[in-house]
């Protein structure tokens, strides 16, 4: 089951709203709880009730309720506001907005655009050993055993250059910056073995 996410989705036309609720069930990633907005008056009303996390909604209804007073009707800093545009839309109106959904949007864009605002994609982002090649992969095991970059190299037949390279990447893909760091890491990806590590330790320590 993917994250829990409410959505209300306030657009006059039934069929341009029914296409929408069809879309929006066929997220995967997110577990949906859909209310549909035919009529605008209904909107202050549906929006305190269900507090949203995404509301998507007709530009041309904002004409009745401008964005901020459809924010102060739930948590205006959780609140992610979408356009659903199935006319040309002055680009200064759909700036206010936090993503924008067009009819002739395909059903995976308009899927990665709610997964992004849900922030379901976050798990994705987390470091994993997968985020590494095979080479990188080497040269932190090198690391955790507390190899010099120059033993890494001889040891990897490449130059220290390299070496100091793929640190640098390693560094930048998974946000660690310490050997302590990538031990952990290491050890929780099945890079090496803890009693492996746990050696080295104690014959430092000695």
């Amino acid at each position: 089951m993917g994250r829990s996410v409410k959505i209300v989705v306030a657009e006059p036309s039934l069929i341009i709203r029914s296409g929408m609720l069809a879309v929006l069930k066929r997220i995967d990633a997110l577990d949906i709880q859909i209310e549909e907005v035919s009529e605008v008056s209904n909107l202050p009303s549906l929006l305190r009730w269900h507090k949203p996390d995404i509301l998507i909604i007709n530009p041309s209804l904002t004409a009745h309720f401008s964005l901020s007073q459809i924010k102060a009707e739930v948590e205006p800093e959780t609140l992610r506001c979408v356009a659903l545009s199935n006319t040309l839309v002055d680009e200064a109106v759909t700036k206010l907005y936090d993503a924008t959904i067009s009819l002739y949007d395909s059903a995976e864009q308009i899927n990665d655009k709610i997964t992004r605002l849900a922030g379901a994609d976050e798990k994705a982002k987390e470091p994993t050993a997968n985020a590494l090649s095979s080479r990188e992969k080497e040269i932190v095991v090198g690391v955790v055993k507390g190899l010099t970059n120059k033993q890494i190299a001889d040891t990897l037949c490449i130059s220290t250059h390299t070496v100091i390279t793929h640190r640098r990447n390693i560094a930048s893909k998974l946000q660690i910056h310490s050997a302590a760091g990538l031990t952990i890491y290491a050890i929780v990806n099945k890079l090496v073995e803890f009693d492996e590590i746990s050696s080295l330790i104690s014959r430092n320590d000695e």
